[in-house]
């Protein structure tokens, strides 16, 4: 598929630094557009899950994430391109400050990711016990790169109506650039922040509510029309040479579906507010090479139904570990399926899972016992971060040598481990990982690490699962035959 003209109104919420109130306002934005009956397309710049859960339910539809340490550039694109087309207006929320990458040129910022979707930038700027020099910060924003199109602020945390008027003055005078709106300081917090971000949506139900105050917030406080108004002046998206088919995900998957005499091919996934960290490509990327997805949970059920593979994602299995460690039926028949050569991958939250046990606050929770591992917390985040790592030891899901670019944030440590070094299939080249500068650990067919993979990055990811899923599937086969 190809199109000459690509006219997709889009707009960015970034900041001066984290925990400036984007997000907030980002879901917001997101949730008041849809009451007026816009289909919006939420993405989110960065590795994180939660708040793209949040945008996700704003919008009424999946959040997709554009991390260009991750993925590409040019599937960054492709996703971009193919996600928005489905929507009225695209809001995109950045991470941290605008101009915060990973080196002093500014690799994956926000501000390089606005730059190649040629996004306006709407500056989200924390007003406490400042006046004027808001202006100057702006200003500098403004200055230091001017290929990054900054078209509006909205000012939040102000102290009333004289403060207001400091501010929106000085910014429009000094800057000549529109204050959208401005959020007073408000008293009742409805988005409680645990962990890095907000808390996971599915750990309490007052969240539609959540959402609802959030669109209240911008439509009593911003200028709603002309924040449209800014998305609607973004330049059409040059798509010379630039071919995305009914699905991004397609252009880097490199096996083909898996066809007819697999059509039964299933997936198990473990999903539920244990378990909730999953980027929408990945279980599309499995859909794409021809599985179809099973959503399990231990919270709520006793048995794994009949799957050929298990992706168990990352989360927080320690708010649930009581109810984790009760379901002793479905943890037995977890370790039974590991033990007969089940393709199991999991992720940080998935790898806790497996090990030994869960020790919080002196008190001993069982888990499914397949890691011969034991797991601990601490108050601090003990990896937190972008990772790389170098595969150095034979596994069934990816080539020795291989490179492969994830994140990690776990306050989760190894207490004990009694696995051998050739179990731990990952090198660290940038990271904290499992233990001893390493990560991965492998039982069988069953590989579990703290990195996060994003599937448009890793294509290798979701070609080895299915991959695996298929062997397993004719094996069971041919022992019943």
């Amino acid at each position: 598929m190809q199109q000459k003209d690509m006219d997709f109104p889009r707009i960015l919420i970034s900041a001066l630094r984290g925990g400036a109130g984007k997000t907030i306002l980002s879901i917001g934005i997101t949730a008041a557009w849809k009451k007026l009956g816009k289909n919006v397309a939420p993405f989110k710049k960065g590795p994180d899950y939660i708040d793209a859960g949040w945008l996700s339910l704003a919008a009424g539809r999946p959040c997709h994430n554009l991390d260009t340490f991750l993925i590409e550039t040019k599937h960054i694109l492709q996703s971009f391109l193919f996600h928005s087309s489905q929507g009225d207006i695209a809001v995109i929320e950045g991470n941290r400050g605008l101009y915060d990458g990973i080196d002093i040129q500014g690799s994956t910022s926000t501000a390089e990711l606005a730059k190649l979707l040629h996004a306006p930038v709407v500056l989200c700027i924390d007003c406490t016990k400042s006046t004027r020099t808001m202006a100057a910060a702006v200003l500098g924003c403004m200055q230091f790169d001017p290929g990054v199109d900054i078209k509006g602020v909205i000012l939040n945390r102000v102290a009333g109506p004289r403060h207001e008027k400091i501010l929106r003055q000085s910014i429009e005078h000094h800057c000549n650039i529109r204050v959208l709106g401005a959020v007073p300081k408000l008293g009742k917090q409805n988005f409680p922040e645990r962990h890095m971000g907000l808390v996971p949506t599915q750990e309490h139900a007052w969240a539609q509510e959540s959402i609802d105050a959030a669109a209240q917030i911008a439509t009593n406080y911003l200028d709603l029309d002309a924040l449209a108004e800014i998305a609607g002046q973004a330049p059409n998206l040059g798509s010379e040479g630039i071919h995305y088919p009914a699905s991004p995900l397609k252009r880097v998957l490199r096996c083909a579906p898996t066809g007819n005499q697999h059509s039964a091919l299933r997936i198990g996934v473990i999903k539920d507010s244990a378990f909730q960290f999953y980027y929408p490509e990945n279980i599309e990327a499995l859909v794409d090479a021809g599985a179809k997805t099973v959503f399990i949970s231990p919270l709520t059920s006793e048995t794994i139904p009949p799957v050929d593979a298990l992706y168990i994602g990352g989360g927080f299995p320690e708010t649930h570990a009581e109810q984790l460690s009760d379901n002793v039926t479905f943890k037995a028949q977890l370790k039974s399926l590991a033990q007969d050569g089940l393709p199991i991958y999991a992720e940080c939250g998935g790898l806790m899972y497996l090990g030994e046990e869960l020790v919080l606050d002196e008190k001993s929770y069982p888990m499914a016992g397949v890691l011969p591992v034991v797991f601990g917390f601490s108050k601090k985040p003990q990896g937190h971060g972008y990772t790389i790592v170098v595969v150095k030891e034979k596994n069934p899901y990816f080539e020795v040598g291989a490179e492969l670019k994830g994140h990690e944030f776990h306050y989760s440590r190894v207490l004990q481990w009694r696995g051998a070094a050739k179990d731990l299939v990952f090198g660290m080249k940038r990271g904290t990982g499992f233990i001893d500068n390493k990560d991965g650990v492998r039982y069988k067919n069953v590989l579990a690490t703290y990195t996060h993979l994003h599937a448009l990055g890793s294509p290798a990811w979701a070609e080895s699962i299915v991959r695996n899923a298929i062997s397993y599937k004719n094996k069971i086969a041919g022992a019943i035959l």
